[in-house]
């Protein structure tokens, strides 16, 4: 127990000691982009949901008692909305993301990946027995290089692993060339679209939306612009048939609830009711760019990072901007680089323009202090 207590001492004297905390203010951290938490149509989904069986726990694991109706017609529903073979839904992005890097990239398989994939990539690249190649930030130039390197290396199978919109940067990947080295490489393209699924593509269905090809593995979390929670991955009919058989992580946790599954359908079909909400968003987001990054370039999503560098300073700008009024929290290494901390500002439709203009100001006299 002592060094459990000198590690947490260690991450104070550093800045980095995490706590929970509720949410205050106006919002501007979570991921809720499109405003959808608190859709009346998705509350009356849960009401809909469990009164047809008033089933509120899944009761097992998918491949015991667990699998529902509801999971099934959203799997299917959702693999047509994403022009998919078939889609598989996990409990949680993180769950997804670990069982696919840990059952499909086998030993003399090769992963090369975006050194700023999310952690939950990285943990199941690292959990798994296939090599790892870095590739540097959205350079297509490094991932030719890593390619290479791994088909060199006499890869079996090459699993290329990016994010379409970053988290932390809020920048877009650049998926036409990633595909095009793909289908040169013959390597499957796995793409998280945690961050743009319902906001961006001709009609909300990701960054990658009328890119995909065969090569193509998609992930679309369900608990952030969706406004419930899971996440689907969208692959062909004998990748979702391998991952029922053989990822651990599928097999051994229980199932999400059931009306979960129904929400999240629900969740879906909003996308193409209201796409005002996608639209909205982005506009927004050019208004946030402008008021906050005035001199940087826009990353292009409704994620805008102001740096602040130092860790301590970070934690206190983001205390001021609470106490004005604003939920903004300070991100710091490892999450990030070293000396990049930030405040990660995440916009949503159901801002006002004066909304962001006051976050704005409220950030510039934090700063100046």
């Amino acid at each position: 127990m002592q060094s459990l207590a000198a590690e947490l001492d260690r991450l104070r004297r550093l800045h980095r000691l995490r706590s929970l905390r509720l949410p205050s203010g106006v919002d501007f951290t979570s991921n809720d982009y499109l405003g959808l938490a608190r859709h009346p149509a998705l509350r009356e989904a849960v009401i809909v949901a469990l009164d047809d069986d008033a089933v509120v726990g899944a009761g097992g694991s998918r491949l015991l008692r667990g699998h529902h109706l509801a999971h099934a017609e959203l799997e299917e529903f959702a693999a047509s909305f994403f022009g998919a073979e078939r889609a598989l839904y996990f409990g949680g992005g993180f769950l997804a993301n670990f069982a696919l890097f840990t059952t499909l990239a086998e030993r003399h398989d090769a992963v090369v990946f975006d050194e700023r994939i999310h952690a939950s990539v990285k943990e199941g690249i690292h959990a798994s027995p296939a090599e790892r190649y870095r590739a540097r930030h959205n350079n297509l130039e490094s991932f030719t290089g890593e390619l290479k390197r791994a088909r060199e290396n006499g890869a079996r199978r090459i699993f290329m692993a990016v994010e379409s919109v970053y988290s932390m940067d809020g920048d877009l990947a650049p998926l036409r060339g990633l595909s095009d080295l793909a289908n040169r490489f013959e390597a499957v393209l796995v793409v998280d679209e945690a961050h743009a699924t319902g906001i961006f593509g001709k009609s909300g269905r990701g960054l990658g939306e009328g890119l995909q090809n065969g090569r193509w593995i998609t992930l679309h979390t369900c608990g952030k612009a969706l406004g419930v929670s899971g996440a689907l991955i969208c692959a062909s009919v004998e990748t979702i048939a391998y991952l029922i058989n053989k990822a651990r992580p599928f097999i051994y946790s229980t199932a999400p609830p059931p009306f979960l599954a129904r929400v999240v359908k629900r969740a879906l079909q909003l996308i193409d009711e209201e796409p005002w909400r996608r639209e909205r968003v982005l506009k927004l987001a050019h208004l946030a760019h402008r008021e906050l990054n005035p001199e940087a370039t826009f990353a292009g999503s409704q994620i805008v990072p102001v740096i602040i560098g130092d860790d301590e300073a970070a934690i206190a700008v983001a205390e001021a901007v609470q106490q004005a009024g604003f939920d903004v929290r300070a991100i710091r290494p490892p999450t990030v680089p070293e000396g990049t901390s930030r405040l990660r500002v995440a916009i949503n439709a159901l801002h006002g323009e004066d909304e962001i203009r006051a976050l704005a100001a409220a950030i510039g006299a934090a700063r100046k202090r």
